[in-house]
């Protein structure tokens, strides 16, 4: 059973959590505001560094089910420091990468590790805090603090990447990641509120490849000459989803509960948090590459240039945490307007935007996310059992992981896919385009860094490929913004019309609550 107040050593054991929870989100913030110089180094195409930002993300989102069903069975605390102790050793490798595969292949292994301990984080702040205030309060924090993680990484690493390179960079969770291990194998209570349930491993599996085809699949389906294989992936995902859902509702003790999963005040508000916790991810993705691609900034001034969104998400945390006893319809509204507002501002955005636009677009998304998020985590825990809490935890991590994964690979596609679209038409349009070769052709419309080198080689041309650059990157960055905006407006309806009144919302809780104390074993 959970504590009945708070757990002993409590300040120890928050501390312990929210620096593992900061660990993960280190690791998928550092690597987008690295990519014009890791582009550099391995001279990669667009698609491929989309897919070298997404790695983490991706090893994330497809594990975080599994492991959130692991932890509740064999150990929290456990798993919490395998994952650890596998995020010293994945991140270090990825530092040493010695090309463009190696890194990609660290990065996801990274994600792997992060999804073995960032599920745990959530499922013991559940167990140990019992409902009410400071569970409340302790959710907003654990929420915060993972998203400000995500938004310190790029700030950190950016000066790390300017005075050391962007190897240094990566190394960055490393030592937060030593701290949180010391500290929770000493303060956190082991076997609080698991279960003894045997685990669905085909299920766990089939969760696993789905989600990596469906991640893979939205990165590559917009790229040029990889449509094919983007639908491909795309389908079989949609196959296995299937294939999962149908086995959970067969197995004995399923993976993913589907009759928890179908509760209104855990849908809607799984989906509202995916959808809003990848705009922010998105936003600071494209966002990133077009501060360094087009107004100039270099990398440290990149990540800067993200404080707002961590100022605006602590701002906003407790403000949320109070808007939420008044209903999570309502603070979902409000995070949703304000994160539609600041996808408007990116859209306004252009080569003479001055830091002030740029700083009020990060601040809204980063408070429009605090909002939502804040809102889905307590919603999502308070929906389910205690015995059920790396379920809850699990899928709060799909949120951030899989929604920031998502929204990353479709706006990096469509930046991919804009930027090579309307850099042909250019060439096409050019009186030298027949007199350019094919390596010429793919080089200029792989990615704004590639174009960038072929016109260091071409001093002659230099003027022109570079402006051409620049006006296929801020349109692909147009486009990939519009498709959040719309991404975000659809999610706003659903929010909208799915959600209930407060007084309605209580009466569902109630109702879980005593079917829970029914079924419970």
């Amino acid at each position: 059973m959970p504590g009945t107040h708070v757990p002993a050593r409590t300040g120890a054991v928050l501390t312990a959590l929210l620096m593992a929870a900061a660990v993960c989100n280190l690791t998928t913030g550092g690597a987008s505001v690295a990519l014009p110089d890791i582009a550099g180094t391995f001279d990669a195409p667009q698609t491929t560094l989309n897919l070298v930002a997404l790695g983490t993300g991706l090893g994330l989102a497809m594990t975080v089910l599994y492991t959130g069903a692991l932890g509740d069975r064999y150990g929290r605390v456990r798993l919490l420091c395998i994952g650890l102790i596998g995020l010293l050793i994945a991140g270090t490798a990825a530092s040493l990468a010695p090309t463009i595969e190696f890194l990609m292949g660290a990065r996801v292994l990274t994600g792997i590790a992060a999804g073995c301990a960032f599920p745990t984080t959530l499922a013991l702040i559940t167990a140990l805090w019992a409902e009410g205030p400071a569970r409340v309060r302790a959710i907003a924090l654990w929420t915060a603090t993972g998203a400000v993680a995500t938004v310190a990484g790029s700030v950190i690493s950016g000066a790390l990447v300017v005075a050391f390179g962007w190897r240094i960079a990566l190394l960055l969770p490393v030592p937060v990641a030593v701290v949180a291990l010391l500290i929770a194998a000493r303060s956190i209570p082991r076997g609080v509120a698991e279960s003894d349930e045997p685990v669905d491993h085909l299920g766990g599996i089939l969760s696993v490849v789905a989600v990596a085809a469906l991640v893979l699949g939205l990165g590559v389906v917009f790229a040029p000459g990889e449509t094919g294989a983007g639908v491909g992936l795309l389908v079989a995902a949609a196959v296995l989803i299937a294939a999962f859902a149908a086995r959970q509702l067969r197995v004995a003790a399923p993976l993913y509960d589907l009759s928890i999963a179908r509760r209104r005040l855990f849908w809607v508000p799984a989906v509202a948090g995916a959808l809003a916790f990848g705009a922010l991810v998105g936003a600071m993705f494209v966002g990133q590459q077009y501060l360094q691609n087009i107004l100039g900034y270099d990398a440290l001034q990149a990540g800067i240039a993200l404080i707002p969104a961590a100022i605006a998400l602590l701002v906003c945390a407790p403000l949320a945490a109070i808007l939420v006893e008044r209903g999570t319809r309502m603070a979902m509204i409000v995070g949703y307007v304000v994160l539609i507002a600041a996808f408007g501002t990116m859209l306004a955005w252009n080569e003479t935007t001055p830091p002030v636009i740029v700083a009020l677009a990060f601040a809204l998304v980063g408070g429009g996310a605090s909002f939502v998020m804040t809102a889905a985590s307590r919603s999502l825990t308070s929906s389910t059992p205690v015995r059920r809490a790396g379920m809850a935890s699990a899928t709060s991590d799909l949120q951030t992981d899989l929604g920031g994964a998502v929204m990353q690979a479709l706006l990096g596609a469509v930046l991919a896919g804009g930027f090579s679209h309307v850099f042909a038409g250019l060439i096409a349009a050019s009186p030298e385009a027949a007199s350019l070769s094919d390596d010429i052709t793919r080089a200029l419309q792989a990615s704004y860094a590639s174009a960038a080198h072929v016109a260091a080689n071409n001093p002659a041309y230099a003027a022109q490929i570079l402006e051409a650059a620049r006006l296929s990157f801020v349109d692909g960055a147009w486009a990939a913004y519009l498709v959040g905006a719309v991404a975000l407006v659809l999610g706003l309806i659903v929010v909208t019309v799915g959600l209930p009144g407060v007084a309605v919302e209580k009466e569902l809780r109630g109702r879980y609550r005593d079917e829970d104390a029914l079924t419970a074993p």
